[in-house]
């Protein structure tokens, strides 16, 4: 069995007295997709959000690919790393927020190649080409040269899904990439993460798209709490749960 991409262990994390994660372990190996559901407040943000160290923890530890995530490891002990060196880390972590967060003021093309320009100091010319790729690959293409404001929402997340695998990431985060959409453009959205699952990429998604995780997902993960109440495949998470938390979540979601 191969190691894990991503392996969280005994991941705390608080907010003063709020206690959000509260000792989470997760293992996503390569080429899996990990689906997270779960009610509001449960922690699953969040825990997106320290595997990229965009949230600092309390306790514990996350790794990507073998490689401590926002600290170094001296003996038994973990020192944070310079924020250079987070961000250095944070180009092989994906990350698809649900409000878009593309830059208004450059254009789709810009706002794909802006970060492996930047970031990773690649060829101009290499980082247009694939550009268009992966705009092609989500299906707009001829979409290049607008601005933001002239997409639909749902063409904006699709831009922003192409702008994250510009970095060529290991592993793709998704937060509730559909959420901000209207009814009638989650689909398309939808169809662009299903490809993506087919491809072999490394994803982890927290949504409330129950049909997503049926059909796309090899691991689903039912947090409350700040904690993983129950996991595995979706055939057993969601048609068979164990946890009386988890039939009344889906009781209501289904």
């Amino acid at each position: 069995m191969s190691a894990p991409m991503v392996d969280v262990r005994g991941v705390h994390k608080s907010y003063g007295p709020l206690k959000v994660l509260r000792g989470v372990d997760l293992q996503v190996r390569p080429g899996e997709v990990t689906v997270i559901i779960g009610p509001s407040g449960s922690g699953k943000s969040t825990l997106l959000r320290t595997i990229n160290h965009l949230e600092k923890i309390d306790r514990g530890y996350v790794t990507v690919d073998g490689e401590f995530i926002g600290y170094r490891r001296s003996g038994n002990r973990l020192y944070e790393l310079r924020e250079r060196d987070i961000l250095r880390q944070r180009v092989n972590i994906g990350f698809v927020f649900q409000h878009f967060n593309l830059f208004p003021h450059l254009t789709v093309r810009q706002n794909v190649t802006e970060a492996p320009l930047s970031a990773q100091g690649r060829p101009r010319d290499q980082v247009e080409a694939l550009a268009d790729e992966l705009l092609e690959q989500v299906g707009l293409a001829d979409k290049a040269d607008a601005y933001p404001r002239q997409l639909s929402g749902g063409q904006q997340q699709r831009v922003a899904i192409a702008r994250a695998l510009a970095l060529r990431p290991k592993v793709v985060l998704f937060d509730e990439p559909t959420s901000a959409l209207d009814p009638e453009l989650v689909g398309e959205v939808l169809e662009v993460m299903k490809a993506l699952a087919r491809s072999g990429t490394t994803m982890i998604v927290v949504t409330h798209e129950i049909g997503f995780a049926r059909e796309v997902a090899d691991t689903v993960v039912f947090m409350d709490a700040g904690r993983i109440i129950e996991h595995g495949p979706p055939s057993e998470v969601l048609d068979n749960p164990r946890h009386e938390r988890t039939r009344a979540f889906l009781g209501k979601v289904l």
